[in-house]
């Protein structure tokens, strides 16, 4: 892609959405760099020829017909939820949220337009979490962004429904899709917060998606997620999250996905008495690989990082998993846990789990857990002696592997 064709793209998406010049001017610093830089290594996962970094944004009014996929049954489960945003290609096509959390200040909407109407709380917060150009992937997705979401929780304001957001890859075109999501709850905020990420259509597309979130002191987040991205999709997810003291997040996310997927999820536990839970579920089919890199940073005093990772290979898939735990110098009283287990169903998958503990401080709990293996024949044989196919033994055998 040359410079001056980035150029008239990101004008053009600047020139739609309304961007700030400061924004732009950091989009521009990204830009000057990526290609110089080196992409972040993802220990046991080879995906530096994936075609992530190879395709053009479109700005929104180049696509013709907007997608309206997924309107109906979103607009059908809206009784259920506090709110509901719906980002589907370049567009956002829903924005509900009960009207007592607006009077309260809570704010659901599109990035872009936030950058417009509250440049300064948007400014305050992104890139505070993932840095805008430290990386090749952080600098290409930087330059390249073309769309988001951004919500807001202020100070305790308690979201108890759950609040909804469905990102859909539009990939009828032949288009970058680089999504950036900024959460942030206010001293004592709280928000049960549920996410789909898919794919529509069978364009070979890429896919950077990444997903700050900044939690203030004593506020309480439960994140989870569920990515259903196509197989000819290729994805570098990355979610991270800071916390306060004595706040917490829960994350719990399906990687579901069809194509080549890596997640990079890391918590950085900077507050006294914070917490972070961290489960994963991963399953791998076909030819797939997909890297899962999970990081807890325990820097506050009493802080407690767990990280519990369970993935199903079938077929000729890879599937990778990467715990690691970092309890920092200062950190006393901190408590750094990690579980990671692979289930193999084909003598041709692929399985790894990588567990690394690094500890610098006296007076912490740490410890580990991993395994991989094979399914067992003789719990096969048992549930098919009494009168089950071996479809339905194995798929008995993954639900409790998996869990509830």
């Amino acid at each position: 892609m040359t410079s001056k064709h980035y150029l008239d793209q990101m004008q053009a998406l600047a020139t739609f959405a309304g961007l700030p010049d400061w924004f732009r001017a950091i989009q521009n610093q990204a830009h000057s760099v990526w290609q110089d830089l080196q992409l972040p290594v993802i220990e046991r996962v080879k995906y530096h020829r994936w075609p992530l970094l190879s395709q053009e944004v479109v700005a929104p009014q180049t696509i013709e017909e907007p997608l309206l996929y997924g309107l109906d049954a979103a607009l059908a489960e809206q009784d259920h939820l506090s709110g509901q945003i719906v980002h589907v290609g370049n567009h956002t096509l829903v924005e509900s949220l009960d009207q007592d959390l607006v009077d309260q200040g809570v704010i659901v909407t599109d990035l872009f337009q936030a950058l417009a109407d509250y440049p300064d709380l948007v400014k305050e917060h992104l890139f505070s979490v993932i840095g805008a150009h430290e990386d090749q992937i952080e600098a290409y997705h930087t330059a390249f962004m073309n769309g988001g979401l951004f919500i807001y929780v202020p100070r305790n304001v308690a979201v108890t429904l759950p609040l909804e957001a469905l990102l859909v890859q539009d990939s009828r075109y032949d288009q970058a899709f680089n999504k950036h999501v900024l959460i942030v709850l206010e001293q004592g905020a709280s928000l049960d917060y549920v996410e789909r990420l898919e794919t529509y259509g069978d364009k070979p597309n890429s896919a950077t998606y990444f997903v700050e979130v900044v939690v203030k002191a004593g506020a309480q987040i439960k994140y989870s997620a569920v990515d259903t991205l196509g197989a000819k999709s290729h994805a570098y997810i990355k979610r991270y999250a800071q916390t306060a003291r004595d706040a917490k997040i829960d994350w719990a996310i399906g990687e579901l996905n069809d194509g080549n997927v890596i997640l990079d999820l890391d918590t950085y536990l900077n507050g006294d008495g914070s917490e972070s839970q961290v489960q994963i579920v991963g399953i791998s089919t076909g030819k797939q690989i997909q890297g899962i890199d999970s990081k807890v940073v325990n820097r506050g005093n009493h802080s407690v990082g767990n990280i519990l990772q369970h993935g199903v290979i079938l077929d000729r898939a890879t599937l990778t998993f990467n715990g690691i735990g970092l309890i920092e110098k200062y950190a006393k009283g901190a408590d750094a846990q990690q579980e990671s287990r692979v289930l193999m169903l084909s003598e041709k998958a692929r399985g790894d789990a990588n567990p690394i503990l690094l500890i610098e401080e006296f007076e912490v709990t740490a410890g580990h857990a991993a395994s991989v293996g094979q399914v067992d024949e003789e719990q096969l044989y048992y549930l098919m002696s009494r009168g089950l196919s071996r479809e339905a033994a194995e798929y008995l055998v993954v639900r409790g592997f998996l869990g509830p």
